[in-house]
């Protein structure tokens, strides 16, 4: 069985590159029953989503 930590660290790069089959397995199965990977993984998605908001309003203001 995946370990939290395994686990968190999947979910970070899952947003810079595509999981291999076998990782998103094991990470599905592992958030499945781990309540706080799952808000863990939500958060980092949150956090990309505002980042890409804010960074394009930022090249909006300086153009």
């Amino acid at each position: 069985m995946m370990k939290c930590k395994e686990a968190t660290q999947l979910l970070s790069e899952k947003l810079d590159r595509p999981l291999a089959t076998k990782e998103k397995v094991s990470l599905a199965m592992h958030t499945a029953i781990c309540s706080p990977c799952r808000q863990f993984g939500k958060q980092m998605e949150e956090m990309r989503e505002i980042s890409k908001r804010y960074i394009k309003g930022k090249d909006a203001t300086t153009k």
